[in-house]
Parts: structure tokens; C-alpha cells; sequence
């Protein structure tokens, strides 16, 4: 579920295109979709973390272990790895496999252990800013070069003239054929106000110039939010994940729909994956009355709210769109916006992600993300692996959708809407 199915985020497509290019393609140029399903993200440094019982040992590289036996076991193995492994490994390989091996164990398919490096990478994907050209990318698996699927207005890549469906063939000199998309983007990203040397190939097939543009690398904002109105009072707002930026650009949108006199709005969460509970709980307390948004509870039974003031609450009629890839913590807004009844929910029955993962950031500079506690609806419900019930049950008409792009589910939605504004 890190990755969405393309399948699944055409969904949000309208007629004219207005989602093309943001969420059909790859957008790795704005962030490799590593956000995961992850519904928070509380960073703890390594001595705030519980510490080994005293049942168990440590080894000299760093292992808690509940026997001298493991060391030992674990030695043996790396003597025969030493003298009869066929290529040479490093020690420093070896400890990343160990610790790898060692979050496996656990059985959480959303555990994961990161190197210092991706640790530092992981931290600039899920803020929803990044020093980059601002175009978005995919690899086109019949040229095997990276196409470009849209430019981000105002950006580096705007200003130097790169456009829609540019072949990127170097950098900096270097042919990227068939290279790794996050190797490619790595290269690309740098510091703002530098510059990046880039070849392109621009043209029909057969017919393709090369050019070369030196692109001036910019501060770049993911577009985590778009807006638009529809039938005149319907105010549509669609959040495609959770991220930093994501509260001021849903705050920013929910005002121009409500500046051009929105007498409804639909809120579309569909294919949203989640990402950060704190930009989810800020949204949550721009529509929702003063109370609980969601909680937490530990395997020791610790529980800690998260809570709207009530400042703000939405005063006019809202559907939210749902289908079974709304996870985490668009289901955390989901669920809460259901239990207050501040709005009706379209589609179908989401994902089922209600528990929470933490990162602990170990002393070397590396992470550690596992999961620690349950959440709950205001209401009480435990949702993981379950989900959420829409209160309007409509399945998206993929048959009509390719015929003429009709989004069955969002006609749907607006229905709801003038019906509770009659």
C-alpha cells in the first residue's frame, strides 16, 4: 500500500484534465512515495527509548541478546562468511544486516530499520518541501529513460524552458539509461540557488532534438491539496496526502471555497494513503466541533488524546469521498468527521489502518519505525482491519469512467450535498 495504484488515483480525475499530471504519473520529483501508511511520525532520540531488561545482554556490537549463546551463534556465522563466502562483504554490511534482520522478526509489515542516509532522506520526502527543478517524473519502461509528466508553475524547470514529455538523457554529463528513479532524483536535488547541467530529448519518435539546460534548483512546495468549484455552490476539495504543507494548503483552499460562496462542500479522500496525524488533526480542527479527533492507547494502556477546539467548526453541508485505499490518516479524518456527524461518507469501505508508528532515532543517526500503539474513533472504534462503512454505498463505474470520464462517486457526492442544502 505505499504506492497507490495508478488504477486507483485516476479516480480523482475530472473532465478538462484537472488532475493530470498530479496524481496519474509518479510524482517522484516531489517526493518517492515512501510515505507509507504510516498515520504519525514522533521522532524520539535513541536515549529516550525504553532500555534492554535486565535479563538480558548486550554484545560488544551493540545486540541485545538473551544468551552468550547468540554471540557465540552469531561470531561462528561470521567466521564462515570470512573464510569461505565466495565475494568479499564488509563489517558495516553485515551489522546493516543484522539490524535489518532483526525489525523483520518482528512480523510488522510496517516496521523498518533506516540507514543514516535514508534516515535524512526519509525526513525530506514526508515534509512536503524539497530544493529541486519542480518537474514531475516517471520512467517510461519503453525507453527506459525518465519522461517528464508536468512542471510545477514558477519553478526552475518552468524558467528554463523544460516541458511536458522531455526525455531527461544526462546529468550532468552522465547518460542515465535505465538508472533507478531515486538514483536519478538524488542527482537532481541540491542546494538552492545551485544550478544542475540536464540533457533532454524533445520531439516525436524518430524526430527528437537534444537540448541542454542548466536549471537553477528552487525551494519546491508538493502540491498536496487542489481545489475547485463545482455547479456554481459546490466547493470540491481534494487532499491526496498528509504531509507538512498539507494543513496550510487545505486552509488555503477551504477559504477560496468559501470566499467564492460555496454553499456545500465535498472533501475527496479517495486513494489518500495518510501520512502525518498532526497535519490530519489541524484539518480536522478546521471543520469539527470542540472535542476528541482521535486517540491512541499503548500496549500498557496509555492513552493520549488529540482534540479540536471548536474555533472553526464547518457550518455548511460536506460528503467526503472514501474508497478502499483511503488508509491511515485520511481515515483518522474520515472516522472522525462520521462520529460528529459534520459530514456524509460517499464511496466505499476504507482500508482498515488504525494503528500508529513511531520512529526512534538511534545515536549513530539511524531510525528505528515500529509500531506502538492502536487508534480510536472519538467513538471508540478500532477500525484496524476493518475500516470505515461509507454512509452512502456507491462503487466507482470503472466501464463508464473510460467511456467518458464520468466520476460516478463524486456526482454522487454533490447529490448528497444539495440534497442537505435543500
Amino acid at each position: 500500500m505505499d504506492n497507490q495504484n495508478e488504477a486507483e488515483l485516476q479516480q480523482k480525475e475530472k473532465n478538462g484534465g484537472f488532475w493530470t499530471g498530479f496524481l496519474t504519473a509518479s510524482v517522484i520529483f516531489l517526493f518517492i512515495a515512501c510515505i507509507t501508511l504510516s498515520i504519525s511520525i514522533f521522532v524520539r532520540r535513541a536515549g529516550e527509548a525504553p532500555t534492554p531488561s535486565s535479563e538480558s545482554t548486550v554484545s560488544s556490537d551493540g545486540f541485545a541478546t538473551d544468551s552468550q549463546e547468540t554471540i557465540e551463534k552469531l561470531n561462528e556465522i561470521e567466521g564462515y562468511i570470512d573464510r569461505s563466502f565466495i565475494d568479499s562483504v564488509s563489517n558495516d554490511t553485515l551489522s546493516e544486516g543484522l539490524y535489518r534482520g532483526m525489525v523483520e522478526a518482528l512480523d510488522d509489515p510496517y516496521a523498518t530499520y533506516y540507514t543514516p542516509e535514508e534516515w535524512i532522506k526519509m525526513k525530506e520526502d514526508t515534509t512536503g518541501v524539497y530544493y529541486g527543478i519542480g518537474a514531475y517524473l516517471m520512467l517510461d519502461e519503453k525507453y527506459m529513460y525518465p519522461r517528464i509528466t508536468g512542471v510545477i508553475p514558477g519553478s526552475g524547470a518552468e524558467e528554463a524552458g523544460i516541458k511536458e514529455n522531455d526525455y531527461i538523457m544526462e546529468v550532468e554529463g552522465e547518460d542515465i539509461y535505465d538508472q533507478d528513479l531515486e538514483s536519478v532524483v538524488a542527482r537532481i536535488r541540491g542546494d538552492e540557488g545551485t544550478s544542475v547541467h540536464i540533457t533532454i530529448a524533445r520531439g516525436e519518435e524518430g524526430a527528437r532534438e537534444l537540448m541542454e539546460f542548466d536549471v537553477v534548483r528552487h525551494r519546491v512546495e508538493t502540491p498536496t491539496v487542489e481545489w475547485e468549484m463545482m455547479d456554481d455552490d459546490i466547493g470540491y476539495i481534494a487532499i491526496a496526502r498528509f504531509e507538512a504543507v498539507t494543513a496550510d494548503q487545505f486552509a488555503e483552499a477551504l477559504a477560496e471555497v468559501k470566499g467564492k460562496g460555496a454553499k456545500g462542500i465535498v472533501l475527496d479522500l479517495r486513494s489518500n494513503p495518510g501520512g502525518s496525524l498532526t497535519a490530519a488533526v489541524s484539518i480536522a480542527g478546521m471543520m469539527l466541533p470542540k472535542g476528541t479527533v482521535v486517540y491512541t492507547m499503548d500496549r500498557y494502556g496509555n492513552r493520549e488524546d488529540y482534540t479540536s477546539s471548536g474555533n472553526n467548526e464547518l457550518q455548511i453541508p460536506m460528503a467526503v469521498l472514501v474508497n478502499g485505499n483511503s488508509a491511515s490518516a485520511s481515515e483518522i479524518l474520515a472516522g472522525a468527521i462520521k462520529d460528529y456527524n459534520k459530514g456524509i461518507l460517499v464511496g466505499t469501505t476504507t482500508f482498515g489502518k488504525g494503528i500508529v508508528q513511531q520512529i526512534f532515532v538511534l545515536e549513530d543517526g539511524s531510525a528505528l519505525k515500529i509500531t506502538v500503539s492502536h487508534y480510536y474513533t472519538p467513538n471508540g472504534n478500532d477500525i484496524h482491519g476493518v475500516g470505515i462503512e461509507p454512509d452512502v454505498e456507491e462503487e466507482f463505474d470503472w466501464e463508464e469512467y473510460e467511456k467518458s470520464e464520468t466520476d460516478n462517486q463524486l456526482e454522487k457526492a454533490i447529490e448528497v450535498v444539495k440534497d442537505q442544502i435543500k
